[in-house]
């Protein structure tokens, strides 16, 4: 907190007093940063175009916004979350309601028929995306164009594909 208060030019007490705590300051972070991250990956998704397309672009959205808030997106995903429950809770909760979101695309645009099964997809592909961006931002010699287009290629295999649909 008092390098947060040395760099923002504000003393301790003035940080404390608008943030209550260090929790308070990460939740603050989390909102102001993760709110728009998850907006934004909204739009991409809910865009009126085909799957391949919709997919490519709500991907390359998450990813470039993780790279070009590298240390933020690190702090919020990895300290924050860590060392405050309700920080992870909070970041937590905001990824289950985009994979109940893209649940109810898949179903409603008939990708996947069975609602839990959708859920379960749309949860896997979340988490693939946002371990194949992490494993990225650590080898930023892979080309951004090639990590799209692969996880393009992925999530749309992974919707489309046998594997989503219910057993006969």
């Amino acid at each position: 907190m008092a390098a947060i208060a040395a760099e923002a030019g504000i003393s301790k007490p003035i940080l404390y007093r608008h943030f209550g705590d260090k929790s308070g300051l990460y939740r603050a972070l989390a909102e102001r940063h993760v709110d728009p991250l998850m907006e934004r990956v909204r739009e991409k998704l809910r865009e009126p175009a085909e799957l391949r397309p919709r997919v490519r672009a709500t991907v390359g959205t998450y990813l470039q916004m993780i790279s070009e808030n590298l240390n933020l997106y690190r702090f919020l995903m990895h300290r924050a979350t860590a060392e405050d429950p309700r920080t992870r809770g909070d970041v937590s909760l905001m990824v289950r309601r985009f994979g109940k979101e893209f649940a109810d695309t898949l179903v409603a645009e008939q990708y996947i028929s069975d609602p839990v099964r959708a859920v379960i997809v749309a949860h896997a592909v979340i988490g693939m995306v946002q371990a194949t961006g992490e494993w990225w931002l650590d080898h930023p010699e892979i080309p951004y164009e090639d990590v799209i287009e692969s996880l393009t290629d992925a999530v749309v295999g992974a919707v489309t594909s046998e594997c989503a649909a219910p057993a006969s």
